[in-house]
């Protein structure tokens, strides 16, 4: 068995997962935000350098490399994406995306979008084709006012794209891939196939829009793999929780893939408590992003919005809000801030000494005593205590009147307060749900997690040893698949005649089968479910799993039906109705597994390794707390709060009223006094 490699990039650290057998190395290195290739090949040169080995007998002896990666969301953040020329049904031009409300540049400037005269009714009948010689003159003032793509995205193609397949085969002819003044064209049938006719022009848009980035990063990082003597193939995250290879993705499949496959990591450690409700935790440099898994399926987002932008391509569901180690602390008109705006990788917390001059949250867990200045990382980056205090004091203690202590308690806990708040509506929102348990991650989680679990009301954790990058982690348990859907319009109900539904199950399985054959896996490997989203009279929707066997015969149709209307809260007797219908296609590679570990052979006291003054708010002040080594405790060892933990990558705060335990899996488990 070789070596695999999992790689996440955050908006602050990129974070590697590394394993060999039943061996795992955790690396992180600084995000490098002008090139993601750039950080990504300095994690796999940190993987190296964590098994002792030279890069290139490392590569050669490495199986799998899987990429999560933010090129697309950051350059949807940053405006920097492609110049894009968008055709539409003329009449639907208000809808395309040429206004940004933040005041942002806008995806497609008003002037780079067209209307064509044409008719698709709503049955998917072509009432008028487009008159081709007009609509290659649209194209051709798009092209001369530097448009790099054409998106084609018109009205009713999600039920009939025959008029946006015509354009593209018209624009085509006038400009063949041999020419220098080809351009891609993006149809937006292509990409999604749902109702929602604003939603799909903004999903092709957002697609097209980061598709040329994507394209060069990472054809360069797989070229920069292939250099230094990698034999495999380059394996991209996506957000429907499968990995594929660069070919095979499409840009806007990338969208919070890191974030996504920690959804996968949650529900994995969750099953190791039979937990049937999980959440999870995961705050980085950047961002505090929340799923959820229930009764073992990680929360779907059917109608996502991607940035401010409504999308109807299904993904994982991700509440991301901006509050990281990097978020900055500001006051204005006497009140505390805390976020969104984040110090990033560069120039970072103030602490960091890289140029930063705004307090953020890891300056205040500094100035509090949280952190240790000389064990930051391992004690890799040592962190500038001073230059935090001096930050604090002027943006945020003397605007407030406070001491520099309490200032940074304030900080610490606004942000705590703020996700504590999300957490808890996302939790009333799911229903009632007992003893939930939540999975705590990223870099700063850990030091987070009791306050922000208890305003949410949960009293159970989990922190791994591989905490600090879970998301790579969570990235070794995807597998190679790829998610192909149909619209389709009609009732579930067990007398229907479905023989046209299996005919299109069947030709969904040969577009699979080629593409799996593509990524090396024969068919009898081929792993097969079907996605159903399905709505009632009211538009609601719903999405549930079932086997490709589903429409086999009345029985199976009825135990559908039955299952959309308990999702959709309906009596037995109402009518639901299957509008999508979708085929995953996988096929299993290496996955890392937790296993039991013995118990450890020396007392909980052996573990500690100092005491510190920490600040505990206006109240208590400071006090002395024991500082644990987390590489030191076992299992078996237990501790009462309060009292911190530290590791090399990451570090736990246990507020009284809290205990932890190392249990058989080494992972801690950190619980709620129910008489605290």
């Amino acid at each position: 068995m070789g070596f695999t490699v999992d790689i996440d990039t955050g908006g602050t650290f990129t974070d590697g997962f590394v394993t060999h057998g039943d061996a795992f190395r955790t690396v992180k290195t600084p995000t490098t935000p002008h090139d993601l290739t750039l950080c990504f090949m300095e994690c796999i040169k940190e993987a190296a350098r964590a098994f002792d080995l030279p890069l290139r007998d490392f590569l050669f002896e490495t199986e799998i490399i899987r990429f999560s990666n933010t090129i697309g969301t950051n350059s949807i953040i940053q405006r920097d994406g492609a110049k894009i020329g968008l055709i539409v049904t003329a009449g639907h031009e208000a809808l395309a995306p040429s206004v940004d409300a933040d005041g942002k540049t806008p995806l497609v400037a008003p002037d780079m979008v067209a209307g064509v005269e044409e008719v698709v009714d709503g049955g998917g009948h072509v009432r008028h084709a487009p008159q081709l010689l007009g609509v290659l003159e649209r194209a051709q003032a798009l092209i001369d006012r530097g448009a790099r793509c054409l998106v084609v995205a018109l009205d009713n193609a999600d039920v009939n794209p025959a008029n946006e397949r015509a354009i593209r085969e018209a624009i085509k002819r006038e400009y063949p891939r041999d020419y220098l003044g080809s351009v891609p064209v993006f149809l937006s049938a292509d990409i999604v196939q749902r109702s929602g006719y604003r939603e799909r022009i903004n999903t092709a848009v957002l697609n097209a829009y980061i598709h040329g980035k994507l394209t060069r990063l990472l054809y360069k990082a797989g070229e920069d793999l292939r250099r230094q003597d990698y034999r495999g193939q380059l394996l991209i995250g996506h957000n429907n929780g499968a990995v594929a290879r660069v070919a095979k993705t499409r840009a806007i499949n990338t969208y919070n893939s890191g974030p996504a496959a920690g959804l996968l990591g949650a529900r994995e450690i969750g099953a190791l408590y039979g937990a049937a409700c999980v959440f999870s935790g995961d705050m980085g440099g950047t961002s505090f992003d929340i799923g959820c898994v229930r009764d073992g399926e990680p929360g779907y987002a059917l109608r996502p919005d991607v940035e401010g932008f409504d999308c109807n391509l299904p993904m994982l569901e991700i509440r991301a809000l901006g509050a990281g180690g990097g978020s900055i602390a500001s006051v204005a008109d006497g009140t505390l801030r805390v976020g969104p705006q984040s110090a990033g990788a560069l120039p970072g917390p103030v602490c960091f000494g890289l140029g930063g001059k705004l307090p953020t949250v890891t300056d205040a867990n500094l100035v509090l005593g949280w952190l240790d200045p000389d064990y930051f990382l391992g004690g890799t980056r040592r962190l500038d205590t001073d230059k935090a205090r001096t930050a604090i004091a002027e943006h945020v203690a003397e605007p407030l009147g406070v001491s520099v202590e309490e200032a940074a308690w304030r900080i610490k806990s606004a942000v705590e307060a703020d996700v504590g708040r999300e957490l808890a509506r996302i939790r009333d929102q799911i229903g009632p749900h007992p003893d939930p348990l939540m999975v705590i991650y990223g870099g700063a989680g850990p030091l987070h997690s009791c306050p922000i679990a208890e305003a949410a009301g949960i009293d159970r954790l989990v922190v791994t040893p591989f905490s600090a990058v879970f998301s790579a982690y969570s990235s070794s348990l995807m597998d190679v698949g790829h998610l192909y859907y149909h619209r389709l319009d009609l009732a579930l109900e067990p007398e229907h005649d479905y023989a046209g539904v299996c005919d299109t199950i069947a030709a969904l399985q040969r577009r699979g089968g080629a593409d799996m054959r593509g990524e090396g896996f024969a068919a009898d490997g081929v792993a097969w479910q079907l996605e159903l989203i399905v709505h009632n009279e009211h538009g609601r929707e719903a999405r549930l799993t079932a086997s490709v066997d589903a429409f086999a015969d009345p029985a199976s149709v009825a135990k559908l039906g039955a299952r959309a209307r308990a999702l959709l809260g309906i009596a037995d007797g109402g009518a639901v109705r299957l509008a999508t219908l979708g085929l995953f296609a996988s096929s299993p590679v290496a996955h890392y597994r937790q296993r039991p570990v013995a118990v450890a052979g020396h007392a909980v006291e052996g573990a500690l390794r100092a005491q510190r003054s920490v600040y505990l708010g206006a109240r208590e002040g400071k006090r002395m707390l024991p500082v644990y080594d987390r590489s030191l405790l076992g299992h078996g060892h237990a501790l009462a709060g309060p009292a911190i933990v530290e590791s090399g990558q990451t570090t736990m705060m246990i507020p009284a009223g809290w205990t932890l335990r190392v249990d058989q899996y080494d992972n801690a488990l950190i619980e709620r006094s129910r008489l605290s």
